[in-house]
């Protein structure tokens, strides 16, 4: 009986300190978890700003273009504006791939 009593000890030691060492390790994955979701959210707006003054360097470079294109005579300035031409360019690898 004093051996079946100090296997239930043993095995319920066991057990604890897996449990123990479980709840350490969660806790540090959720520090971990919270210290780069911090990290991500501090790029968030360098980056949101990045973006809209590439987008305003890229409008500007399309508005003069159609502005030249306007001021040479041509009334056709939807081949200029990047939407369309890009959309048409798109159609046309489309059909590329079709055929093959």
């Amino acid at each position: 009986m004093n051996k079946n009593i100090r296997q239930k000890f043993i095995i319920s030691a066991a057990l604890m300190i897996a449990a123990t060492a479980t709840a350490s390790a969660q806790g540090n994955g959720l520090a971990g978890i919270t210290e780069a979701t911090s990290m991500v959210s501090s790029y968030f707006e360098p980056a949101t700003k990045l973006i809209y003054a590439i987008g305003a360097v890229i409008g500007l470079i399309g508005g003069v273009k159609v502005y030249s294109k306007f001021s040479s005579g041509d009334p056709d300035t939807s081949k200029t504006a990047g939407v369309q031409g890009c959309a048409r360019r798109g159609s046309l690898a489309n059909t590329s791939i079709a055929r093959r």
